[in-house]
């Protein structure tokens, strides 16, 4: 054999050598990473080829699957009472991708979590038969919220102060999501529709759109005004000036009642009439620091896992502010925001005795035979403030939902505490203002806290108020809970 025809043998074993060894590479090592690639069309196809498990609200599934007749994608997902329920299920799309609980368990739901993996399943490479996600929703709640919400702009949340189950979470407007479960024209054409308005009608408020609290905030200033020892009584005066000045301006500070109403009050007449003075100059002789900090405790500044996450968290300022600015804070004002799970949250703990349990919308994640994959039914708490303290504050709130803004929705024979606030927003107050309420509510044995923010109405803007437009939405949704 001459030396070229040697050279060349030598040359061809080196590539079949080194092709050897790539396809080596990508089946034995690269295999899994390209078959789980997002590109990966088979993926996509794979997870709509058999029926998707089910998101359940009371033991009924409010997700189905229906036969396409196509041939790539074999299923599409299907809803029951889709605008009801898209705040809690969210969509699962072939063509616009997953969210909410359809997002976060979509590998449960399409069967492909290992978790829901036999021997045989695994062996095989097969899809394992679909899982299914049980929450804490109460169809009962649900529903008197969103009813009650129609015709306004706004969201709203109801959880169990002792278990941390969320009972509701309501916005209005809301979206169908069946109309974008597929992949053809006509959802691509509902999807622009949504999206025309900047998404408005997919957007969580009830969890993740932070705003100003207004006054419903005051729960916490008071708190961190008793737990730091600022405030021993909440009936003794508090020396605060009803013709009060922001600390370090000269600018007053008015409330929605006169200023004679609010000279010298006690916290209780404070937190009744909503008197901004007596929590502006709270919160300025708390300072930043103790303000944040109760802020905090009660779950400001962290996101919360529900497990939809509460991006981005509600939010009191941890940047260095000025007297003026920390003194605004003490109403829920300058940049403090907060959404209605927050707001539900800081509630819970004040009628739970100070202890705050972990909100959570989902109970169980189970396979296909019932076997429970996660647990929610244990959740972690911690006592975020006294007793003490707490029985103070819902002392407080008692007057104010039998003597002040809470009043006119009083329901016969239910023990309830509230709080009203009207929030400003807006450069120059140009946009309608946010009307807030928050509440909780015990009837013989049972428990419930609902907060409500409504953005919009077709209210006039000098009858905006949480006592007037929130506070009958979160009426009908506790009674829906303590009168079932």
């Amino acid at each position: 054999m001459n030396k070229t025809i040697r050279r060349a043998s030598v040359f061809c074993l080196l590539l079949v050598l080194a092709l050897l060894v790539r396809v080596t590479w990508v089946q034995a090592y690269q295999g899994q990473a390209l078959a789980d690639d997002t590109n990966n069309r088979r993926n996509l196809i794979g997870k709509y080829e058999n029926p998707l498990g089910n998101i359940i609200v009371g033991g009924e599934a409010i997700t189905g699957s229906a036969k396409t007749g196509g041939r790539d994608f074999q299923y599409k997902r299907t809803y029951v009472d889709g605008p009801l329920y898209a705040p809690v299920t969210g969509y699962s799309s072939q063509a616009f991708g997953t969210s909410m609980l359809e997002g976060i368990y979509k590998d449960v739901l399409n069967g492909s979590d290992s978790r829901l993996k036999s021997i045989m399943d695994t062996l095989t490479n097969k899809r394992a038969d679909p899982g299914n996600v049980l929450t804490t929703i109460d169809k009962g709640v649900q529903k008197a919220g969103y009813d009650a919400l129609q015709g306004k702009q706004g969201s709203a949340v109801a959880l169990d102060p002792a278990t941390g189950e969320i009972l509701a979470v309501v916005n209005n407007p809301s979206f169908d999501p069946g109309t974008i479960a597929g992949a053809g024209e006509a959802d691509q054409k509902a999807w622009d529709a949504l999206n025309a308005d900047n998404g408005k009608a997919m957007e969580n408020t009830a969890l993740r759109k932070p705003q100003a609290p207004g006054s419903t905030f005051k729960l916490v200033t008071l708190a961190a005004a008793i737990e730091n020892g600022l405030v021993t009584n909440i009936d003794t005066p508090t020396s605060t000036p009803g013709d009060y000045t922001i600390p370090g301006t000269r600018t007053k500070l008015r409330s929605e009642v006169p200023d004679a109403s609010c000279d010298n009050v006690s916290p209780r007449t404070a937190l009744k009439l909503s008197c901004n003075n007596v929590f502006a100059e709270l919160a300025h002789q708390l300072g930043q620091d103790k303000m944040r900090a109760m802020a905090e405790k009660l779950g400001f500044n962290v996101v919360q896992k529900v497990p939809v996450w509460t991006t981005p968290p509600s939010k009191y300022p941890s940047k260095k502010m000025s007297v003026d600015q920390v003194a605004q804070t003490g109403i829920g004002q300058f940049d403090v925001q907060a959404t209605p799970l927050q707001m539900a949250m800081v509630t819970a703990a004040i009628e739970n005795g100070g202890k705050l349990v972990s909100p959570h919308e989902v109970s169980e994640v189970t396979d296909s035979n019932g076997n429970v994959l996660e647990s929610f039914k244990d959740p972690k708490s911690a006592q975020v403030m006294s007793g003490k303290t707490a029985s103070m504050v819902q002392d407080a709130m008692r007057t104010v939902a039998t003597e002040g803004g809470g009043r006119n929705v009083q329901i016969p024979g239910v023990e309830s505490g509230a709080k009203t606030g009207t929030a400003q927003r807006g450069v120059g107050n140009s946009l309608p203002p946010l009307a807030w309420y928050t509440t909780y509510g015990k009837l013989n044995g049972k428990q419930i806290v609902v907060t409500v923010v409504i953005e919009n109405s077709d209210t006039d803007r000098t009858e905006i108020g949480g006592g007037k437009l929130a506070a009958p939405v979160a009426q009908k949704m506790m009674e829906a809970w303590l009168k079932k």
